[in-house]
């Protein structure tokens, strides 16, 4: 019995030796359960959110209902008030009036009235990918009804189609973002590494000037410094050429401590020899070795782009309205009155939580796999 448990276990590791760098980084990669569960909430994310938000979202992003201004969350049931059960969920009408106590507009459901809960009906208008007009959306009530799962803001939009419209820019400006300092921080750092002497001298001279500055009265100056005419799409990406501009030294100085391990190894001497030239040195032989360091530190570095433009946002220097972010949605609940008259207004909070949670989960899971031949 021993003898066949060793007999596997040597095949096992026969397997395992004949599989490539990439194959190994997958295997262990999917030993990291938390790692796959932040991967598969991101990939939830970005497909809701990004790829189809139209079609998941109850309602177009500018649809006001003057009627329910404020209104709170509606509660999903499949019990009545008399106690009769429902095979499909549904939700009682809002009916709103004002408080005589404190004159305040409030909102009580209405027993009398129920809307259920319907799959891929129609509504809002919009088109699919840009291309093909349609009305379809993930589900709804029937025409009159309404659906706040998480309730509505001071204009009467639905908060939930909100914060999936405002996905789109929150979340996609943290991959452009990360892009962009990819790109700077990984190129800069292998030319600082490789030749050293002045000019990595002076790069890193840049990088201490950057990273000198604190973050949110940097970002604050430089976002103030856009011009106020500007539309909503320039300044999306102004904002984030400049959270790239800020954000590639760390990368930069990594990436320039792995290529000083790595110019002196024998296949760059021998790359030499045979008189490869430089660019293909840097981007065919190093480059290509600290890949997986740069996929992983891209990967932690989301967060922190999400962050900073959430920051901005909120402050009231970042995306502005009509365009709308999880930041832009913050805004709207600065003070202390509509965090208790409003509550469900901080709910994109949750949401900015769960990308950065999600984001450090793969990151780490990433960061164990990058380095498969470690136990």
């Amino acid at each position: 019995m021993e003898e066949r448990e060793k007999d596997l276990g040597f095949e096992f590791e026969e397997k395992i030796y004949a599989l490539t760098y990439w194959q190994l980084v997958w295997l262990k990669f999917k030993r990291n359960k938390m790692a796959l569960f932040g991967g598969v909430v991101l990939l939830i994310f970005y497909f809701c959110m990004v790829i189809l938000p139209e079609f998941f979202a109850p309602y177009y992003l500018e649809h006001i209902f003057l009627e329910h201004i404020n209104a709170p969350p509606q509660k999903i049931r499949f019990v009545d008030s008399n106690g009769k059960f429902h095979l499909r969920p549904f939700v009682y009408k809002l009916s709103g009036g004002i408080d005589p106590n404190t004159f305040r507009r409030v909102f009580i459901e209405d027993n009398s009235t129920i809307y259920p809960i319907y799959f891929f009906v129609r509504g809002d208008s919009y088109k699919l990918f840009g291309l093909f007009q349609t009305n379809i959306h993930l589900f709804g009530t029937v025409q009159g009804g309404t659906i706040f799962l998480f309730g509505t803001d001071r204009q009467g939009r639905d908060l939930l189609s909100r914060i999936i419209y405002g996905g789109r820019i929150s979340l996609t400006i943290g991959l452009v973002g990360v892009f962009l300092s990819m790109i700077l921080g990984s190129t800069l750092g292998i030319i600082s590494g490789y030749y050293g002497g002045v000019v990595d001298n002076i790069i890193q001279r840049i990088i201490e000037f950057l990273t000198a500055f604190p973050a949110i009265p940097l970002w604050m100056a430089l976002a103030a410094a856009l011009p106020q005419d500007w539309s909503s799409i320039k300044s999306y990406f102004a904002i984030t050429i400049i959270l790239s501009i800020i954000g590639w030294g760390g990368l930069a100085r990594q990436i320039r401590g792995k290529i000083l391990s790595l110019r002196e190894e024998e296949y760059i001497l021998s790359a030499r020899i045979i008189g490869c030239n430089e660019r293909k040195i840097l981007f065919t032989h190093l480059l290509p070795n600290c890949l997986s360091h740069i996929i992983v530190i891209a990967t932690l570095a989301i967060p922190g782009m999400i962050l900073g433009e959430t920051s901005l946002s909120f402050l009231g220097l970042g995306i502005k309205p009509p365009m709308t972010s999880w930041g832009v949605l913050l805004n709207e609940c600065q003070n202390v009155r509509s965090v208790v008259q409003t509550p469900w207004l901080i709910i994109p909070v949750a949401f900015v939580i769960i990308t950065v949670l999600s984001f450090n989960f793969l990151g780490d899971g990433l960061r164990d796999a990058a380095d498969p031949y470690t136990r």
